[in-house]
């Protein structure tokens, strides 16, 4: 069997997974709430009259300022939704999962063992230095 198929058997798997199955579903929800895609189309609005605005020789910059006011006030609301919440969460969950299978496939590329190679946990940096073990 070839690398492409593989790649595809994985991609299945990658589809039954719990993880996926929940941004779907989170997915679906967001499409299904009508607060939450009006107010998706007011910043895209917003956007497109910024962009408008500001492509302009003679651009107006209270209008910008006011623009970038309201797409920020708009932004918050959308941030707030659960529906988004929960469609965040999941999607931070599946880019966690990828993140980790990526970084299996580049320790392959570098002749470490597939049975047993661990990439190595994330970490945050507080930015000391002194503290850390080292940066990944």
């Amino acid at each position: 069997m070839d690398v492409i198929a593989k790649a595809r058997e994985l991609g299945a798997l990658l589809q039954q997974d719990e993880r996926y199955i929940k941004l779907m579903e989170a997915q679906k929800a967001n499409e299904e709430d009508t607060a939450l895609n009006e107010l998706i189309a007011r910043i895209q609005l917003v956007q497109m009259s910024f962009q408008h605005e500001a492509a302009k020789e003679d651009k107006n910059e209270q209008k910008l300022e006011a623009y970038d006011k309201e797409f920020g006030e708009i932004y918050t609301q959308i941030m707030a939704n659960p529906n988004m919440q929960a469609y965040e969460a999941a999607r931070a969950e599946i880019d966690k999962l990828m993140q980790y299978i990526n970084n299996i496939f580049v320790l392959c590329l570098q002749g470490e063992d597939p049975a047993t190679c661990e990439p190595q946990q994330e970490h945050s940096c507080s930015g000391e230095c002194s503290s850390c073990g080292g940066c990944h």
